[in-house]
């Protein structure tokens, strides 16, 4: 990309963060090179400086600077298979939008030398849709429900929702090490982001992080793990996987997180992935009352048949 660009905001992104917006409108810039031009505050809107998670209105103007991208790839196609298991993987749809039950390993999204990802998938496989937009995110390694709207006033309202603390409310299952005490019900622990030397980016519980919060609920114990309910209250990067970690019942599977013991049970059970999955999402869009469910795949369903009472 060569010269200062401007670009004016449409319709379709109305709504949208703008390191996303950037991201989907030229494609191929390195992450690195974006949020540090952010930093810097050579990106702007409206003639002001812009954090990433800023989001845009329809008729906003957004300077780009010269931003370095690598050389045009060849249009790619989604790895063999993908296609079928996200057709297969629809659990709701309607005019505003589709609830998917995404599977884990596939990200929501490409980046970080990923070319594609569930959203670009999707477009790939409904190339004639005027818009499909990921309402929120799921880590690569968590399955369960992921909102894709259809319509721009559907991804607006729903991100407002996702801003306002409990209007969206989101439940996941989660295996934790150990035996979850039945009276901790509510971790409330601040969360900060940051990076190893290695470049493993990382989360911990930090005095000087965002303020986070999540509710646990026993579903079902073991004798040696406990299958937990978690409904995170804010929307904290990996914030059920530190928070069960500063509980002292870090989840199975978790490479990032899990403690030694976690890892010896991980292989006891034989599971290959983190013990992760947004199972429902419930919510009101247009008056009307949504109430989502994703069942456990079959690979965490064995799991638990595993675990010795």
């Amino acid at each position: 990309m060569s010269g200062v660009r401007f670009l004016t905001v449409d319709e379709r992104s109305d709504g949208q963060r703008l390191d996303n917006y950037i991201l989907r409108e030229c494609p191929g810039i390195p992450k690195t090179r974006l949020y540090r031009a952010m930093r810097k505050g050579e990106i702007r809107v409206n003639k002001g400086r812009a954090k990433p998670d800023q989001r845009l209105m329809l008729g906003d103007r957004v300077r780009l600077p010269p931003l370095s991208t690598p050389p045009p790839r060849e249009p790619g196609a989604a790895p063999p298979g993908w296609q079928e298991r996200l057709a297969t993987s629809v659990v709701f749809e309607d005019d505003h939008l589709l609830a998917i039950n995404k599977p884990s390993g596939i990200a929501v999204h490409g980046g970080s030398g990923l070319q594609f990802g569930l959203i670009e998938t999707l477009r790939a496989m409904r190339p004639h849709a005027r818009f499909l937009e990921l309402v929120h995110r799921l880590d690569r390694e968590t399955s369960g429900l992921v909102l894709v709207a259809k319509k721009p006033a559907a991804l607006r309202a729903l991100h407002e929702q996702l801003r306002a603390q409990g209007k969206i409310d989101k439940r996941y299952l989660a295996l934790a090490e150990g035996a979850w005490p039945r009276h901790l019900r509510l971790v409330e622990a601040p969360l900060q982001r940051f990076e190893r030397k290695s470049g493993e980016r990382m989360v911990k519980v930090a005095k000087e992080g965002k303020a986070s919060t999540t509710e646990f609920r026993i579903r079902e114990s073991f004798a040696d793990v406990t299958l937990l309910e978690a409904r995170p209250l804010t929307g904290r990067t990996h914030q059920i996987r530190v928070h069960a970690q500063h509980a002292g019942h870090a989840l199975l599977g978790d490479g990032k997180y899990q403690t030694a013991n976690g890892e010896a049970y991980t292989r006891k059970l034989q599971l290959k992935r983190l013990f992760l999955h947004a199972e429902s999402l419930s919510f009101v869009l247009n008056e009307q009352r949504y109430a989502l469910n994703a069942p456990l795949d079959q690979e965490l369903s064995q799991v638990l048949k595993k675990c010795p009472k």
